[in-house]
C-alpha cells in the first residue's frame, strides 16, 4: 500500500509541476500575445497621423534585400534580408506607414478566392498582401480578418518573393524594384495572372501566379532568350519577415523557421537560434520544403522539378526590428539562345488545417508536409486523437461533444485494465483492517512491516500498485488532448455550449468577480471559471471514494490536490478542463459500480464526514 500511494503522490506532483508551468508561465504569455495581436489589428484600421513612407537608397526598393550571403558555386547570392527601420516619430523619414497606405501606394493585382483576399505587388512581383477570409483575430465575428502577409513599409513586413540570380557579370535580371506588367487585374481559382518584365537586352521574364480554392499558390517562372547568346540562371524563392513575433508554444510547440530536407528530415529553427548563429544552411536536397510557421499559420516554399536546391535560414539587423528569412537557391537552368527555360515553385500561405495539409502532401507529393503541424514526439498518439475528435465532430456537430464522446471511447478501450485495477483496489479496501493491525504490530520496525505487507498481498493475490493504472492511462491521453487543443487550428474559436465560445481558450468566467456581476477584471492568478470548479468538485469526489491515507503527509497532499488542480487548470483550454471533469465523473461511476459488485463499502460519505469531525486520536503512521 505504501508503494501504491508513493507512486500516486509522485505522479500527482509531476502533473502539478507541469500545471504550474502552464499557470504561471505559458498562460500569461499566451494572453499577452492575444492582446498584442488584437492591438495590432486595431491599429491597422486607422492610419497613424503624420507617418510617411520609408525611403530607400537610390536604385533600391524600400526594404529590398541588400546584404549578400554565401552563394552556390558559380551563382550570385539569393537576396538576403536587411533590417527594417524602427517606428519613427511622426513625419520623420523612414517612418512606418499603415497597411492601407502601403497597398494604395502602387499598382497591384488583386487576389480574391474563397479563402484569401489580398494582392500581388507589381513592384518586385512580390506576394506581400494576404488576409485569411475564414479566420478572425477574436471570437467576435466583427473583429478583423487575420493578416498573414504585409507589405514593406508597414510595422511588420512579411512577404514571399521569387526570381533569378546569375553569375557575376551576367545579364540583368529582375530585382526587388523592377516594375512588372500584368495581363489582368485580378487572380482567382482558374484565373491565372502572368507578370512580364523585359531586361532590354534580349531576355523576357515571365512570372505566372495560380491559386487554388484554399491556400496553395503555384508560381511558374520562365525566361525567353533573344539575346543571341546562351544564358545560365539560378531560380530562387524566399520568405522574409521583419520583427520577432511573440510565440506562445514554449516547450510544446515550435514557432519559427522550419523545413524538411531529404534524408536530414525535419529541421526546426527558433528565432533565438538565428539570433545566435546568424545563418543556418541545411543539406542540399531534391526533396523538401522550407518556410516560416506560426502557431496556426504558415508560409512555405516547395521547390519543384528534378534538380536539387540549397535551403537556408538567416537573420539580419539588430535591435527591435530584426529580419528573418527562409530561402532556397536551385540548380542552374540553361537558357539557350533563341530558346526558353522555366522553373516552378509551390507557395503555401494560409491556415494549417490538418485535412488540407494532408491532402497537399498526398496529391502534390510534398515531402512529409504533415510535419508543418507540430504533433510533437507523441505523434503516434496525438494525431489519432485529433482524427477521432474530428470524426466525432463531423458526426455530432460540436467539438465539445466530440471531446466528451472520445473520452467515453478511451474509457471503453481501457475498460478491462481499469476494471482489474479498480477490482484490486476494492480488495485492498477489504484488507484495510488487517493492514492496520500489521502497522500497529510493526510500527517500530519498518522493514518487518513491509515484509508482512508483502506476505499479505501474496496470500490474497493482490497487486498493490494496480490502482495506479487508471491514473497512468489518463496521463498520456491528457497530454495528447492538450496538444490537440493547443496546436490544431480546428479547435481555435470552436464553441461548446453556454459561455464557452472557444474550447482552445480558458473558461472566460471568474468566481472572483461573481461571474461578471462585479465590473472588475481580476489578475491572472485569481482566474477561476465555472468549468475548473466543476472539475475540482469531480476530482474531490473521486479521491474521496478511497480511504484516507494513514500517513499525515500523504493525507494532506490528497486533501489539497483537488483545490490546487482547480486553480492550476483554470488557465488551461476549456476543452481540456471539460475532458478532465467528464473523465472524473465516468471514473466515479465506474469505480462505484465495481466496488458495489465486489461487496466493498463506498466510503465517500464517511470520508466527507471525516473532514469536519475531529478524530479522537491520530491514526497509526505507515
Amino acid at each position: 500500500m505504501t508503494n501504491n500511494r508513493n507512486t500516486l503522490v509522485a505522479i500527482a506532483l509531476s502533473i502539478a509541476v507541469l500545471l504550474a508551468w502552464q499557470y504561471f508561465v505559458t498562460g500569461p504569455k499566451m494572453e499577452a500575445e492575444r492582446q498584442r495581436q488584437i492591438a495590432e489589428q486595431q491599429q491597422a484600421v486607422e492610419p497613424a497621423p503624420g507617418i510617411v513612407p520609408q525611403t530607400a537608397a537610390p536604385g533600391q526598393a524600400p526594404g529590398a534585400p541588400a546584404t549578400p550571403a554565401t552563394p552556390a558555386p558559380g551563382a550570385a547570392p539569393v537576396p538576403a534580408p536587411t533590417a527594417q527601420p524602427s517606428p519613427a516619430s511622426p513625419g520623420a523619414p523612414g517612418g512606418i506607414i499603415t497597411r492601407d497606405q502601403a497597398i494604395a501606394s502602387g499598382q497591384r493585382v488583386r487576389i480574391d478566392t474563397p479563402s484569401l483576399a489580398g494582392s500581388i505587388n507589381l513592384v518586385g512581383g512580390r506576394l506581400d498582401d494576404l488576409l485569411l477570409k475564414k479566420y478572425r483575430v477574436t471570437v467576435d465575428r466583427n473583429s478583423p480578418n487575420v493578416e498573414l502577409l504585409s507589405p514593406v513599409g508597414t510595422e511588420h513586413p512579411y512577404y514571399a518573393e521569387f526570381g533569378w540570380v546569375t553569375a557575376q557579370g551576367g545579364p540583368a535580371v529582375p530585382t526587388a524594384d523592377s516594375v512588372w506588367q500584368a495581363d489582368r487585374t485580378a487572380i482567382a481559382p482558374g484565373e491565372d495572372v502572368t507578370l512580364t518584365w523585359d531586361n532590354g537586352a534580349g531576355l523576357v521574364f515571365r512570372r505566372t501566379f495560380s491559386v487554388d480554392q484554399d491556400y496553395m499558390f503555384t508560381v511558374r517562372q520562365s525566361v525567353e532568350n533573344a539575346s543571341g547568346a546562351d544564358v545560365t540562371l539560378y531560380p530562387y524563392g524566399l520568405v522574409n519577415r521583419t520583427g520577432k513575433p511573440a510565440t506562445a508554444g514554449f516547450y510544446i510547440l515550435h514557432e519559427g523557421l522550419i523545413g524538411v530536407f531529404g534524408d536530414k528530415g525535419l529541421q526546426e529553427v527558433d528565432y533565438d537560434d538565428l539570433d545566435d548563429e546568424g545563418t543556418i544552411t541545411p543539406i542540399q536536397t531534391s526533396d523538401g520544403w522550407l518556410g516560416i510557421t506560426d502557431k496556426y499559420w504558415a508560409t512555405t516554399l516547395v521547390p519543384r522539378g528534378d534538380g536539387q536546391f540549397q535551403g537556408r535560414f538567416l537573420r539580419a539587423g539588430t535591435g527591435a526590428q530584426p529580419t528573418y528569412q527562409a530561402d532556397f537557391l536551385a540548380d542552374p537552368v540553361a537558357v539557350p539562345a533563341g530558346g526558353s527555360a522555366s522553373s516552378e515553385t509551390l507557395l503555401f500561405a494560409g491556415a494549417k488545417q490538418v485535412d488540407l495539409i494532408d491532402r497537399y502532401e498526398a496529391q502534390l507529393g510534398v515531402e512529409r508536409f504533415e510535419l508543418l503541424i507540430d504533433w510533437g514526439w507523441f505523434y503516434f498518439l496525438t494525431k489519432p486523437m485529433f482524427v477521432a475528435i474530428d470524426w466525432l465532430f463531423r458526426m455530432l456537430g460540436n467539438f465539445g461533444l466530440a471531446i466528451l464522446a472520445v473520452t467515453v471511447i478511451v474509457k471503453l478501450i481501457f475498460l478491462p485494465l481499469a476494471n482489474r485495477s479498480y477490482k484490486s483496489m476494492s480488495v485492498m479496501k477489504k484488507l484495510q483492517p488487517e493492514m492496520q493491525k500489521i502497522q500497529e504490530r510493526y510500527k517500530d520496525d519498518r522493514m518487518a512491516m513491509q515484509q508482512a505487507m508483502m506476505e499479505l498481498y501474496k496470500k490474497e493475490k493482490v497487486n498493490p500498485v494496480a490502482g495506479c493504472w487508471p491514473i497512468l492511462i489518463q496521463i498520456p491521453v491528457f497530454f495528447a488532448l492538450y496538444k490537440v487543443l493547443f496546436v490544431t487550428i480546428e479547435m481555435r474559436h470552436a464553441p461548446f455550449f453556454g459561455w464557452i465560445h472557444d474550447l482552445s481558450a480558458p473558461d472566460p468566467t471568474n468566481l472572483f468577480n461573481l461571474f461578471g456581476l462585479i465590473p472588475w477584471d481580476p489578475p491572472q492568478f485569481l482566474h477561476l471559471g465555472i468549468w475548473p470548479i466543476i472539475m475540482g468538485v469531480t476530482m474531490f469526489i473521486q479521491m474521496r471514494m478511497n480511504p484516507t491515507p494513514p500517513d499525515k503527509t500523504q493525507a494532506m497532499i490528497f486533501n489539497w490536490m483537488p483545490f490546487i488542480f482547480t486553480f492550476m487548470l483554470a488557465t488551461f483550454p476549456a476543452g481540456l478542463v471539460i475532458y478532465w471533469a467528464w473523465n472524473n465523473t465516468l471514473s466515479v461511476i465506474q469505480q462505484g459500480y465495481i466496488m458495489k459488485r465486489n461487496g466493498v463499502r463506498i466510503e465517500l460519505w464517511d470520508n466527507l464526514k471525516g473532514l469536519f469531525v475531529r478524530k479522537p486520536k491520530d491514526s497509526p503512521a505507515e
